[in-house]
């Protein structure tokens, strides 16, 4: 079992570990139809875009945590970073937002969010020129442990883990969150071996804006959803099923738009997965493996290379960054190897705006590290000692 958090106070989500499962390293899916070249009306473009930053100084990081556990942080915290030499330095913490455990930008860079990973879950907006909080507001479900911002800067998407729900919540012109104006609990199929429930663990938007996907590691279920743009309100239009214990986590789309990676926490796997944005239908490959080699390992995270090539993976237990070739235009992983994350339980990686850092947030070492990324070969290169940050389950790099 993963203890992966807390919802109200010392509650842990639970994992339960399924047979490991692996195939050949490389797998390939069927081509879905291209995407359309476009599929965003104008009246759903995002608010203008912030300033383009210039090519060097300090750059913005925040951090997730956990408030209501022994040790944990006291906010959300803040801190910069050196893009050319990837040092993290410290500068205290946002206080007033309880467990945020994962975080998001808007598209225009001007407002942060956080999930509230409490029973009662919640939603807060911060105004990053300030950092006042514009709002908070409730989830309709337990537990939110992933939210994401709809690309038209309109939306707001979370995913209530302890309930298995996803909630939309419309956001106004300074990034404010409304009352929300759906909530959907996954109610089939009956929840894979060993869980006890659905358990909603992600949220996004596919590339082309068309669609809305919801992971759920409790019925090794991800749903296809079409957004009512004006309404704001949900509509199931396909399912995918993993093998039955595969315990899906998290999704990452290749920027080409017709396939995405998916992680699989419970069996240790990871697949390929083909995207028909006409219809919003996900094709599930064959289990490939996560470079464990058969240890106790929970894939958290996928992240892609903005060009497509190279696809990192974070492995909690093994404690290693997996490094994927992307092949076939997206079709294909090919593993090359795993890097130790210098870390203990990497939650979350992410890559910085230009793609030449990878930070890992460490939740049990408490600590968040720092990768260079070579463009040409996907190799990591340490970028020196870890930034202590208590239970650090998330980062942000801006």
């Amino acid at each position: 079992m993963a203890d992966d958090g807390p919802v109200n106070g010392r509650w842990s989500r639970r994992r339960f570990v399924g047979a490991v499962a692996g195939t050949a390293a490389v797998v390939a899916v069927p081509s879905p139809a291209a995407p359309p070249a476009s599929t965003t009306a104008a009246a759903d473009e995002p608010r203008s875009a912030a300033p383009p930053r210039g090519p060097s100084g300090p750059r913005p990081l925040y951090v997730g945590t956990y408030t209501s556990v022994d040790g944990g942080g006291t906010g959300i915290g803040l801190a910069s970073y050196d893009p050319a030499t990837g040092r993290i330095t410290g500068s205290g913490a946002l206080t007033g937002v309880p467990d945020p455990s994962y975080l998001a930008v808007h598209p225009d860079g001007r407002t942060l969010y956080a999930v509230d990973e409490r029973q009662d879950g919640a939603v807060t907006a911060v105004r990053l020129a300030d950092r006042r909080v514009l709002g908070t507001r409730g989830t309709g479900g337990a537990g939110p442990c992933h939210l994401s911002v709809h690309p038209s800067g309109r939306w707001l998407l979370s995913a209530n883990y302890g309930s298995g729900s996803v909630a939309v919540h419309p956001l106004d012109a300074s990034g404010a969150p409304g009352e929300r104006t759906d909530v959907v609990t996954h109610t089939s199929p009956s929840p894979g071996p060993g869980q006890q429930g659905s358990h909603a663990h992600q949220f996004l938007t596919s590339p082309d804006g068309g669609h809305v996907l919801a992971v759920d590691l409790g019925t090794d279920t991800v749903y296809s959803y079409r957004l009512d743009q004006v309404k704001g309100t949900l509509t199931e239009v396909a399912r995918a099923h993993t093998r039955p214990g595969a315990g899906p986590r998290h999704l990452t789309f290749h920027p080409g738009g017709r396939y995405a990676y998916l992680a699989n926490e419970v069996d240790d796997t990871v697949a390929v997965c083909g995207y028909d944005p006409a219809s919003g239908r996900l094709t599930i490959g064959e289990p490939q493996s996560t470079g464990s080699d058969g240890g106790t390992n929970y894939p958290a995270q996928f992240v892609v290379t903005a060009d497509g090539g190279y696809a990192f993976l974070a492995n909690r237990g093994h404690n290693s960054l997996a490094r994927y070739a992307i092949e076939a235009d997206g079709a294909r992983l090919r593993l090359l190897g795993t890097v130790p994350v210098g870390g203990d339980f990497p939650r979350q990686i992410a890559l910085s705006p230009d793609g030449g850092l990878l930070f890992a947030a460490n939740q049990r070492s408490g600590t968040v590290t720092v990768f260079h990324v070579d463009a040409g070969s996907g190799a990591l290169r340490s970028a020196g000692e870890p930034f202590a940050s208590p239970v650090a389950v998330c980062a942000l790099p801006l």
